[in-house]
């Protein structure tokens, strides 16, 4: 008797995490107005809207305001339309032709200089930047703290 319990609230527990599930997938943001390429997302810019048949989305899209906030238009987003995760990027914290500061450190020897990024990156990103003294191109990754690290 009590294992036939067990699995009756155990199947009423599954389908009610399916439902939560579900609910959370019914829903999907839209832009407000017409969200330009190049500019930030912001909440406000944004609106949740009820998925009539959630099945049909067949691409990766925005389901919570928090998926896009703070990131950055790739293409024009227009309103009443879906925002494809593809068409939204990392903003980006290191701006091609700015100077930034590039650290190598390898077995205790550590060396600082300036170099001019040839292309903008996000935090993790591998860019391309060119030594501002000596004209070397040389890559290395995106810090959050908006300089470069090279090497180990």
């Amino acid at each position: 008797m009590t294992r036939a319990l067990h699995m009756i609230v155990a199947a009423a527990l599954f389908v009610g995490g399916l439902a939560t599930m579900a609910s959370a997938a019914d829903t999907a943001i839209i832009p407000k107005r017409v969200i330009y390429p190049g500019e930030t997302i912001d909440a406000g810019a944004l609106t949740e809207v009820q998925l009539r048949n959630p099945a049909r989305v067949t691409t990766e899209i925005a389901y919570v305001a928090e998926d896009i906030e703070g990131k950055v238009a790739k293409r024009t987003l227009l309103p009443g339309r879906f925002i494809p995760l593809s068409s939204v990027r990392e903003a980006y914290v290191v701006e091609a032709g700015s100077p930034v500061e590039v650290n190598f450190a390898h077995n205790g020897l550590h060396i600082t200089t300036m170099a001019i990024p040839l292309q903008p990156g996000s935090i993790g990103d591998m860019i391309r930047v060119r030594n501002a003294d000596s004209g070397t191109v040389f890559s290395g990754i995106v810090l959050a703290n908006g300089t470069v690290r090279v090497g180990n």
